[in-house]
């Protein structure tokens, strides 16, 4: 057995144990057309728990939609334990939209909607069904430059690939046999009406990013920073002070004053 395949058993049977630990019942996953949830809903499907897989479209463009209607029928057609679900949330954030619009609210927190109102939906599933919703996260993004939603796609129960690089994840989906067109796909969140990828919106790649991280977290004397590699390490920095906020707990006052009562 391959590195990756023992690594997506081990990831499943994690994903698994926790679910019997607390009597879950279901898996919940968003699936994007990307390859980190793709990753993701194939590690839960591979548990034998019923997981629900939900394409949540808002104003999609064609492309992703049809990649995550694809992989769904992929893994109903691998899997028996699954169950997809197209849920069109596009006049639901439009209505809203409309309202937030008379108080100038910016694009961005726009976009940042769309993920909170997805994350809802997931919620709502997951109460319903005894079951959890899984987040689809990788390293780079959940724990290096803070590239999620607070309360978007952040907002989960737990998070199986949040310790793989982005590189990881494309293995790992390679080894589980994902679609070839999820994997030739260039990374985007989905969030923009324009089709804006990752590396559009953050300046960098996957790749950059990574190295980046090690760098931080394992420095090395031997290489000499060239332009590039000062102006990912400037981003990387930047981002991950810029959203630190969403990669650590929420702070919290003490109330020492009890102590003196």
């Amino acid at each position: 057995m391959s590195k990756w395949k023992s690594l997506s058993e081990d990831i499943s049977n994690w994903i698994l144990n926790y679910a019997n630990s607390n009597n879950i019942s279901t898996l919940v996953v968003g699936v994007s057309g990307g390859i980190d949830s793709a990753v993701t809903s194939t590690l839960c499907a591979k548990t034998g728990l019923r997981t629900l897989v939900v394409n949540m479209p808002i104003h999609q463009n064609d492309s992703e939609y049809n990649l995550s209607n694809q992989h769904m029928m992929w893994l109903r057609s691998n899997w028996d334990n699954v169950e997809s679900h197209v849920i069109n949330l596009s006049e639901t954030f439009d209505v809203l939209k409309n309202e937030l619009s008379k108080k100038k609210v910016s694009d961005l927190a726009m976009a940042n909607t769309r993920a909170r109102i997805r994350m809802t939906a997931l919620y709502s599933l997951a109460g319903s069904n005894n079951g959890i919703v899984v987040g689809t996260g990788n390293k780079v993004e959940d724990l290096g430059v803070g590239f999620f939603t607070k309360y978007g796609d952040g907002g989960v129960d737990i998070s199986p690939i949040a310790d793989l690089y982005k590189s990881e994840v494309y293995s790992l989906a390679e080894s589980l046999d994902v679609i070839a067109e999820i994997q030739n796909a260039s990374p985007t969140d989905g969030l923009w009406d324009d089709g804006r990828t990752d590396e559009d919106q953050i300046g960098a790649t996957y790749d950059e990013l990574e190295w980046a991280m090690n760098e931080i977290e394992n420095p090395s004397v031997e290489i000499e920073l060239n332009e590039r590699l000062a102006q990912v390490m400037k981003i990387y920095l930047k981002l991950n002070l810029m959203n630190s906020h969403k990669m650590h707990p929420i702070p919290i006052f003490k109330n020492t004053n009890r102590k003196l009562q």
